[in-house]
């Protein structure tokens, strides 16, 4: 079998089980895992040309009461990250692998490392999220100070920087800014340290939270990022600056949240409003 039976297996997904885009490209990918690494078949060029396209929906946001309310039903560390995720822009994973070295309370910034795309920028830190980090800081650091005396405070470093700098594991500005609970063993390598909070308890804390406060819209963490730009947006900032903020690499990127405005350039009302 080949590229039309390939073709119309796709079509089949496509047209018969009515499958998302992206369930279609998933498809598409395992045939291909199948055909070059265990059939040892080579596959013709044409076949790239029936990846789906995927559909762009508009993000969904929050109202700036509906963010506050959904925060209120939330306490403690995750409580934290939301207030960040919405106050910063970050994504989920920027949230859980910040450092404690990538906070600058000085000048009120965040230095995101390898964000989407392997590239760093640089976003705000919320004036009040100050106090509460540091606070938050102080007690993490404890329990790092304890672990150094029992001879651990081990930290995941990328590889190359580990064998650059041996000791920089245990330093105290490497650590995560939102650590795990507990320790535990790396599979790979075998030594124990203590990683960072996992997304998926936030993903809970979030949803319940806005359960809680009776918000009738699919909810979750990323939701807070999308209402940080749009609310910017709504405030008057300037669409660059937000997409610098946000970390998008084309400004047409961005330019969806104007789109959720329903008013773009031309700021268009409806014409039962006027």
């Amino acid at each position: 079998m080949g590229l039309p039976e390939i073709t119309a297996f796709l079509t089949h997904l496509a047209v018969d089980l009515k499958v998302s885009a992206s369930t279609q490209n998933q498809a598409l990918s395992a045939i291909l895992f199948l055909y070059r690494e265990v059939l040892n078949i080579e596959i013709p060029d044409k076949v790239n040309t029936i990846w789906a396209k995927k559909s762009r929906p508009v993000p969904i946001v929050l109202s700036k009461n509906e963010a506050t309310k959904v925060i209120g039903f939330m306490t403690g560390t995750r409580q934290l990250m939301t207030k960040l995720i919405y106050g910063s822009g970050l994504r989920l994973t920027e949230c859980i692998r910040l450092r404690v070295k990538d906070l600058d309370f000085e000048y009120r910034q965040i230095i995101v490392r390898d964000g989407k795309g392997n590239k760093d920028r640089i976003t705000m830190l919320p004036e009040s999220l100050v106090p509460i980090l540091r606070d938050h800081l102080c007690s993490v650091k404890i329990i790092h100070q304890q672990e150094i005396v029992n001879g651990m405070g081990y930290v995941y470093l990328p590889p190359a920087l580990g064998r650059k700098y041996p000791n920089a594991a245990r330093e105290w500005v490497w650590q995560y800014v939102f650590p795990a609970p507990a320790i535990s063993t790396d599979p790979r390598s075998g030594l124990k340290r203590r990683h960072h909070l996992g997304g998926s308890g936030l993903q809970k804390a979030v949803k319940r939270a806005a359960q809680r406060a009776m918000i009738n819209k699919r909810v979750s963490p990323h939701t807070f990022r999308h209402s940080f730009a749009t609310h910017l947006l709504e405030s008057g900032y300037d669409i660059r600056t937000i997409q610098e903020l946000l970390g998008h690499k084309d400004v047409k990127t961005t330019m969806i949240y104007t789109h959720v405005l329903n008013r773009g350039g031309l700021a268009v009302r409806s014409p039962l409003d006027t």
